[in-house]
């Protein structure tokens, strides 16, 4: 790592932003074989997508 990459990170990580100069984030999901954003699904599908749970695989253990 070069001593302008570590000088560069540290006053990256040292800007806050406001809420006024966020910009959102587009997601997007695979749905029947292709990829299309969450905005475009209608306000049911939408609500499906925000009860979805993710679940992390435990070890087996044998």
């Amino acid at each position: 790592m070069s001593h302008f990459f570590a000088t560069e990170h540290t006053a990256a990580a040292d800007i806050q932003l406001t809420d006024a100069e966020r910009q959102p984030c587009e997601i997007w999901t695979r749905v029947m074989g292709y990829h299309r954003p969450v905005a475009s699904f209608n306000v049911g599908k939408q609500g499906e997508h925000n009860e979805r749970r993710f679940f992390a695989e435990s070890r087996c253990d044998r």
